[in-house]
C-alpha cells in the first residue's frame, strides 16, 4: 500500500507525506476525484508569531492545531503575489494551503468558473487535513468564495469553519462593468483567447449542464459549521445585496462583516483585515 497522503499523484519524485520531518514548505501535485491535476502548496505556521504563552509541539514539526486552505480568485494561482501575501498573513495563526484551480497556473485541465473547482478544493483539503492538524478552515475569495461555500454545503463535516470574501450570491449577474467583462472572457471565443494567453487562465468553452447548486442555495445548509462573510461597500464586482443575500441565507449561523471602503477580493483585503480573519478563525472551536 502506497504511504503518499489521500489525492496525491505519483511522479518521479514521490508527494510529500504528512509524517516527513521537518518545518519547511512541501509542494506536490494533487489529483482531483475527476482526475485533474491540482498544484499545491503547504506552508507550516510562521513561528514567530506564536505567542509566548501558547505550547508548540515540535514533536509534530509544528503540523498540530489550525490549517487554512486558500481558495484564490479566478486568474488567481498559488504563485500570485496576492495569494502569498494572504497566506504570509495567515502563517502567523496556523499553517497554510494554497493551490491552483484548474485551468489556473499548473494545474490541469480547463476553469468551469466555480462548478468543478470544488473538486480541487476537496483534494486540497484533504491533503491539508492529512498533516494531522485538528481544525481546517477554508478561506475563499471571489469564485473561491463561491467554492468554499459550496464545497461546505456538499461536503458536510469536512471543515471546521468557512470564510468566503468578495463571493457572490447568484449566478450569471452582470449588473455592473466588471462582470459584463468577466462574461465576455468566459463566454466567447476571443475572451478565452484573452484569458489563456494573457491571464494565464485556460477557460472551458461549455456551459454549465446542470447548472451548480448557487451560492446562496448552498448557504443554509453549512449550519452548523461556523460561517464568516466578508464584503467591501467598494466592491466593483458584486454590490451589497450579494451578501446581504448569504447572510440572510445564512441566518443565526453567519456572521458579516461589511468593509468601508474595501475593493474586491484578494487585492483589495489589506494586511489588518486578513489578520482579523486570523483572529476569528483561531477562535472558533478552539
Amino acid at each position: 500500500m502506497s504511504n503518499r497522503p489521500a489525492g496525491c499523484v505519483a511522479r518521479s519524485t514521490d508527494c510529500p507525506h504528512p509524517e516527513t520531518p521537518g518545518r519547511g514548505p512541501l509542494r506536490t501535485f494533487l489529483r482531483a476525484a475527476d482526475g485533474t491535476r491540482v498544484d499545491a502548496l503547504y506552508r507550516p505556521r510562521d513561528e514567530l508569531y506564536r505567542p509566548s504563552d501558547e505550547p508548540s509541539d515540535d514533536s509534530d514539526g509544528g503540523r498540530s492545531g489550525l490549517v487554512f486552505v486558500v481558495a484564490h480568485g479566478f486568474t488567481g494561482d498559488v504563485d500570485r503575489p496576492h495569494v502569498r501575501r494572504v497566506a504570509g498573513v495567515l502563517a502567523r495563526y496556523g499553517a497554510v494551503v494554497t493551490f491552483s484551480f484548474r485551468g489556473h497556473g499548473a494545474s490541469g485541465g480547463r476553469s468551469t468558473v466555480g462548478d468543478q473547482e470544488v473538486l480541487d478544493l476537496a483534494a486540497a483539503v484533504a491533503w491539508a487535513r492529512g498533516f494531522g492538524h485538528a481544525r481546517v478552515v477554508t478561506v475563499g475569495f471571489s469564485m473561491g468564495g463561491s467554492v468554499v461555500l459550496r464545497h461546505a454545503a456538499l461536503y458536510p463535516g469536512a471543515v471546521d469553519a468557512v470564510v468566503a470574501v468578495s463571493a457572490p450570491a447568484r449566478w450569471y449577474y452582470r449588473g455592473t462593468a466588471p462582470m459584463r467583462r468577466l462574461h465576455w472572457l468566459v463566454t466567447r471565443p476571443e475572451g478565452r483567447l484573452v484569458g489563456r494567453y494573457g491571464l494565464r487562465t485556460r477557460i472551458h468553452h461549455r456551459a454549465w449542464d446542470p447548472v451548480p447548486l448557487s451560492p446562496v442555495e448552498a448557504v443554509p445548509r453549512i449550519a452548523p459549521t461556523p460561517l464568516l462573510l466578508v464584503h467591501g461597500d467598494r466592491d466593483a464586482y458584486f454590490p451589497l445585496d450579494h451578501p446581504r443575500m448569504l447572510a440572510e441565507a445564512a441566518g443565526d449561523h453567519g456572521e458579516l462583516w461589511l468593509e468601508p471602503g474595501m475593493g474586491h477580493a484578494e487585492n483589495a483585503a489589506p494586511d489588518a483585515l486578513l489578520a482579523r480573519i486570523g483572529d476569528w478563525s483561531a477562535a472558533r472551536g478552539s
